[in-house]
C-alpha cells in the first residue's frame, strides 16, 4: 500500500498473541536501552547527545506506558489547532486569527480513544516568516509521532509536496487532510482531493486523503417573522470531523502498536547512526593526536639515529606499535603480525605511488654516514621530516582501514592509499614535521 509502510490486519489479527505488535515493541524497548547504556561511548560523545539522549528516555517512556503521538504537521493557517481541537471535542489547543499563532509544540491526551495513552500534538507552521528554528522543531515532533496527519487548506503546493516526501522517506504514516473544505463547494471540494491524490500518487494511499472542516465558518441565518420582516444572524456550525476520526480510531486499533514500534526502531535507527558517527569522530580525532605523536617520536628516533639498515628497523616497528595503539581507539584490536601486515601493504602501495619520496628516504641515509657536525644535523632533520611523513601516512592510512571496519572497500588497499595521498600536502606535512621535530630538540 503506497505511503504505509506496515500492512493492515484485521482487528482480530490486531487483538490476538504475538502479532498484536507486543514482539516489535520489546524489540524497540531493548534497542533504545541499548543506546542509553552503552558504555562504549567516547568521553564527552554522550554529552553532545545529551538532547538526543533525553528523547531516547521519553522514547521509552512513552513505550512502557503504551502511549502514541499522533502530530498534526503543515503550513501556518491551515487550522492545525483547530482540527486537533474538533478531534478531542474542546478547546484545548490555542486558536487565533493571527498568523502562526502556535508557537511551540504542545500536546494534549485524546480522551475519546477508549484505549487511552493517545496523544495529540500540534506544531509550529512550516512557512512562518523568520521561524526556522519553529519549522526544525515540528519536523522534529513529526519525527517522533507514530502518525503524521499533514494538514492542507487547499491544493498541495510544491513545498508542501516536498515536505510530504521527506516524512514519508523517514518512514512515517501520513494521513493528508484537506481542512477547511467548508469553504468549498460539493463540486470544489472533489476537484480539490482529485488534485491532491493525482499529486500524491505513488506516496499516499487514495483512501488516506481526506477532507475536514475543524472550525467551519458560521452559517448565515435569515429569520422571517409573521410580517415578512427579515432578520439575519450567524449560527456556528459543527466540526466535520467523523471521516478523519473514523479513519484515525480504524489505523489506532489495528495497528496501535506496531505503529509505536515501527517509529521506536526508525528512531533508534536514525540515533544509532548519528552515534556511529560522531563516535567514529571521536575517535578519528583521538586517532589524528596518536599519529602526530607517533611522528614526531618516530622522525626524531630517525634523524638521530646515524646507522641506515638501523633507521629502516626503527621506522617499521615504530610504524607496527602505531596501528597496533590505532586499532584500540578503533575497539578492532590488532596483534602485532596483523599490524605488521597492514604496515607492509600499506608501504609497498605507497612505495609504488610515490617511489621518489621514499628513495629520498634511503638517500638522506646514506648522507649521514658520509657528513659531520652541521651537515649531519641538516640532513638528519631532513630524512626525520621524511621518516614523520611516512609514518603520517601510514597512520592515515590504517585510520582509514580501521574506520571502515577493517576493510578495504571496493577499490583495495592501493585505491585507499592514492585516496590518502591525494588528500595530502605533502610540502605542508613536511614542513609541520620539521617544525615540530626542531620543537622538539630545541632548535626552534
Amino acid at each position: 500500500m503506497p505511503g504505509w509502510p506496515w500492512k493492515k490486519k484485521s482487528r482480530t489479527q490486531a487483538d490476538a498473541g504475538p502479532d498484536d505488535g507486543s514482539g516489535h515493541l520489546e524489540l524497540a524497548r531493548e534497542s533504545l536501552r541499548e543506546l542509553v547504556n552503552d558504555g562504549r561511548l567516547p568521553e564527552g560523545v554522550r554529552d553532545s547527545l545529551a538532547h538526543d539522549y533525553e528523547s531516547v528516555e521519553a522514547m521509552l517512556d512513552k513505550l512502557e506506558n503504551g502511549h502514541l503521538h499522533l502530530a498534526a504537521f503543515g503550513r501556518v493557517s491551515t487550522g492545525k489547532s483547530s482540527l486537533l481541537n474538533a478531534l478531542i471535542g474542546e478547546e484545548v489547543f490555542s486558536v487565533s486569527p493571527l498568523h502562526g499563532e502556535t508557537r511551540r509544540s504542545a500536546m494534549q491526551p485524546w480522551n475519546e480513544v477508549r484505549a487511552g495513552g493517545v496523544f495529540l500534538i500540534d506544531t509550529p507552521g512550516l512557512d512562518e516568516a523568520g521561524g526556522e528554528d519553529r519549522e526544525a522543531m515540528a519536523k522534529e515532533v513529526a519525527g517522533r509521532s507514530d502518525l503524521v496527519m499533514f494538514v492542507l487548506d487547499g491544493d498541495i503546493t510544491d513545498t508542501e509536496l516536498q515536505s510530504l516526501r521527506t516524512l514519508l522517506a523517514q518512514g512515517r504514516p501520513v494521513l493528508v487532510v484537506l481542512n477547511k473544505s467548508d469553504l468549498f463547494t460539493g463540486d470544489e471540494r472533489d476537484a480539490l482531493l482529485g488534485s491532491i491524490r493525482d499529486k500524491t500518487a505513488g506516496l499516499v494511499d487514495p483512501a488516506h486523503v481526506i477532507a475536514a472542516a475543524g472550525q467551519p465558518r458560521p452559517q448565515v441565518v435569515i429569520d422571517i417573522d409573521a410580517d415578512g420582516n427579515e432578520t439575519e444572524h450567524t449560527r456556528q456550525r459543527a466540526p466535520d470531523v467523523a471521516e478523519l476520526r473514523l479513519k484515525l480510531w480504524d489505523i489506532l486499533e489495528a495497528e496501535g502498536k506496531t505503529l509505536a514500534a515501527l517509529n521506536a526502531s526508525l528512531f533508534a535507527a536514525d540515533l544509532s547512526d548519528q552515534v556511529g558517527k560522531r563516535i567514529l569522530a571521536a575517535r578519528r580525532e583521538i586517532g589524528e593526536k596518536l599519529v602526530r605523536t607517533y611522528c614526531v617520536g618516530k622522525g626524531i628516533a630517525v634523524a638521530f639515529n646515524p646507522i641506515p639498515v638501523a633507521d629502516l628497523f626503527a621506522a617499521a616497528f615504530i610504524d607496527v606499535g602505531m596501528v597496533v595503539h590505532l586499532s584500540k581507539v578503533y575497539d578492532l584490536p590488532l596483534s602485532q603480525k596483523e599490524a605488521g601486515s597492514l604496515v607492509k601493504v600499506i608501504a609497498v602501495e605507497a612505495a609504488a605511488l610515490m617511489g621518489t619520496v621514499w628513495a629520498l628516504h634511503f638517500v638522506s641515509s646514506a648522507l649521514k654516514v658520509g657528513t659531520a657536525g652541521l651537515s649531519t644535523i641538516v640532513t638528519a632533520g631532513a630524512q626525520g621530516a621524511i621518516a614523520y611523513y611516512s609514518t603520517y601516512v601510514v597512520g592515515q592510512v590504517a585510520a582509514k582501514y580501521l574506520g571502515q571496519g577493517k576493510s578495504w572497500g571496493d577499490g583495495g588497499p592501493k585505491h585507499v592509499v592514492k585516496q590518502i595521498l591525494d588528500s595530502l600536502d605533502r610540502d605542508s606535512v613536511l614542513a609541520d614535521a620539521k617544525r615540530e621535530i626542531q620543537a622538539r630538540l630545541g632548535l626552534g
